[in-house]
C-alpha cells in the first residue's frame, strides 16, 4: 500500500550548527522536513550536519551568513515559510566589548531575520530567547512562581555586568515591536540550561555549566538558573510551536524550577565518582519551586524528558568528546 509523503514547508535554520540548532535540524530532518536552509557563522564547520541522520535524502542547504550581513540572512530565508531563528552570540569568557560582542548581533541580527522574514512573506517566525530574558528579575513577587510574564530587568543585569541577559532581552522586546508593527507571525520559546549529547564538535556554554559543576565548581549560577531540559525537548519544542496554530507570545521551557543547590544534588548521587560540590542553602534566594513550570508547553503535548537521563547523556557525551576525564577542556 501506498503511503503519501506530505511535504513539509521549507524552513530556515539560523545558528544551525551550534549546540540547539543541530538538535534542531536533526528533529526537522527526523520529522519529514526535506528542504533546510541552514545558516552558519562564517568559518564555522557545518559538517556534522551532513551525518545527521536522514540528511543525505534532504535537501539541506548551508548558508554562511554572519547575522548582522543582512543580505547574507536575506539569501538563506529566501524560499523558505518559516524561520527558526537560534543565531545569537553567546561565549563562555567575559566579553571585553559587550556592546559589539553580544548585544549589537543579538539585536540587530534578530531584525536582520525578522525584516528578510516580511520580505518573503514567511508564514511564522519561532525566535530562540532564553530564561536570561526572563530572569533575573529582583522585582518579581516573593511568592510567585516564575512564568512567562516575568522580564529581566535590564539595569539590574547592567550594574552587574551581567551582558548575555542584556543581549536576549533587548533581542526579545525589538522583536515584539517588530511583530507588532508589521503584523509578522512570531513564537518565542525560552529555554533553560540545555543539557544532552553534543553534535557540535566544540563545549557551548550550557553543557559547560555540568561540566564544571562536575570539577567542583562552586558557582552557584545565581543569575542564570531556573532548570534544565534536554536539548531534544527545546527542539521539539520549537517544530511544535511553528507547527501548532494556536501557539502565540512566550513559552519557558524547562523540566520543571528548581533551586540550582537541588540540581547539583542530583549530579551527585548520579555521578559519586565526581567532585560536585554540595551547596549548603539556597543557591537562588527565594526562588519558588514548580514541576509543571513550563505547562503552556505541556498543554501543547510536549512530554519532557527526566532531567536524569539529560545529565546522563551529556556526561557519556563530554567524556566522549574529551571534555570529561583525562583531557580537560581549557575553556
Amino acid at each position: 500500500m501506498m503511503t503519501t509523503q506530505v511535504n513539509k514547508e521549507p524552513v530556515c535554520v539560523t545558528g544551525a550548527n551550534g549546540f540547539i540548532g543541530s538538535w534542531l535540524v536533526r528533529t526537522l530532518l527526523d520529522g519529514g522536513y526535506t528542504t533546510i536552509h541552514a545558516t552558519v557563522y562564517p568559518g564555522s564547520d557545518p559538517s556534522h550536519l551532513f551525518a545527521l541522520p536522514r540528511a543525505g535524502n534532504a535537501n539541506l542547504r548551508v548558508y554562511e551568513a554572519e547575522v548582522l550581513d543582512s543580505d547574507a540572512v536575506s539569501r538563506a530565508v529566501e524560499g523558505c515559510t518559516g524561520v527558526f531563528h537560534v543565531a545569537s552570540p553567546c561565549t563562555l569568557e567575559d566579553p571585553k566589548d559587550p556592546e559589539k560582542e553580544l548585544v549589537l548581533p543579538a539585536v540587530q541580527g534578530t531584525i536582520n531575520v525578522l525584516e528578510a522574514a516580511k520580505k518573503f512573506n514567511v508564514r511564522r517566525v519561532v525566535l530562540t530567547s532564553s530564561i536570561s530574558a526572563i530572569v533575573p528579575n529582583p522585582g518579581w513577587a516573593k511568592d510567585k512562581v516564575f512564568d512567562e510574564s516575568s522580564w529581566t530587568d535590564l539595569d539590574y543585569c547592567k550594574s552587574r555586568k551581567k551582558w548575555y541577559p542584556v543581549s536576549k532581552t533587548l533581542a526579545e522586546k525589538a522583536t515584539w515591536e517588530f511583530a507588532e508593527k508589521h503584523g509578522l507571525n512570531v513564537v518565542a520559546i525560552h529555554p533553560a540550561t540545555c543539557l544532552g549529547p553534543l553534535l557540535q564538535p566544540y563545549l557551548n556554554a550550557s553543557c559547560a555549566v555540568l561540566q564544571q559543576l562536575l570539577q567542583g565548581s562552586k558557582d552557584t549560577q545565581e543569575y542564570h538558573w531556573l532548570g534544565a531540559v534536554h536539548v531534544k525537548d527545546v527542539a521539539k519544542a520549537q517544530v511544535l510551536l511553528f507547527e501548532s496554530p494556536a501557539a502565540s507570545g512566550r513559552y519557558l521551557c524547562t523540566n520543571g524550577i528548581y533551586q540550582f543547590a537541588d540540581f547539583a544534588d542530583r549530579v551527585s548521587k548520579l555521578f559519586p565518582e565526581f567532585p560536585v560540590y554540595r551547596f549548603n542553602g539556597e543557591t537562588q534566594p527565594g526562588l519558588i519551586a514548580c514541576e509543571d513550570a513550563a505547562k503552556r508547553l505541556i498543554d501543547l503535548g510536549l512530554v519532557f524528558t527526566p532531567v536524569e537521563d539529560a545529565v546522563r547523556e551529556t556526561v557519556e557525551s563530554l567524556k566522549a568528546k574529551g571534555f570529561l576525564g583525562q583531557q580537560m577542556s581549557k575553556s
